[in-house]
């Protein structure tokens, strides 16, 4: 194996990895539906604040490394919803599920030894893909700790 296909192993794992941080399913599985918009005493963010802001923020990021036309939401309303309540169990779940499906898609793109993970992205301003899965795997790691916070201070 060479010292990319290392890198890329690595950057893999990293993106979602359980090592020295929960995962992302571990930390929403079994979250009881009347507890997803409830703000703890002392915390921020409700676990759907939270989840909606890693789907968000993730994808984001996927489409900026890989698609000259993706456009940004405008920060930092469009990183948030608009109710700390998910307006349905099945928002919660198709949260979920997208978080999911963009970071499979971080996982393709940075194991494609097709991508160079260190040119500067042309429509960037010097990013590098390898740049975006560091940030991706760095924001995720942030959010998750303080969704376990939540989890927590919740009881559960």
């Amino acid at each position: 194996m060479t010292n990319e296909q290392s890198l890329r192993k690595q950057l893999v794992q990293l993106l979602d990895w359980g090592n020295a941080h929960l995962n992302y399913d571990d930390a929403v599985k079994d979250f009881p539906p009347e507890l997803r918009g409830k703000r703890p005493a002392g915390a921020p963010h409700s676990a759907w604040e939270l989840i909606e802001h890693l789907r968000l923020a993730l994808w984001d990021i996927l489409e900026f490394a890989r698609n000259p036309k993706h456009v940004s939401p405008e920060f930092p309303a469009g990183y948030w919803p608009a109710s700390p309540a998910p307006p349905s169990d099945a928002a919660w779940d198709e949260s979920a599920a997208a978080y999911r499906a963009a970071l499979r898609g971080f996982e393709a793109l940075v194991a494609d030894e097709s991508v160079d993970l260190f040119a500067p992205i042309p429509h960037g301003e010097g990013q590098t893909v390898l740049r975006e899965a560091l940030l991706a795997a760095d924001h995720n790691s942030y959010h998750l700790g303080q969704l376990v916070m939540v989890r927590r201070l919740l009881g559960l």
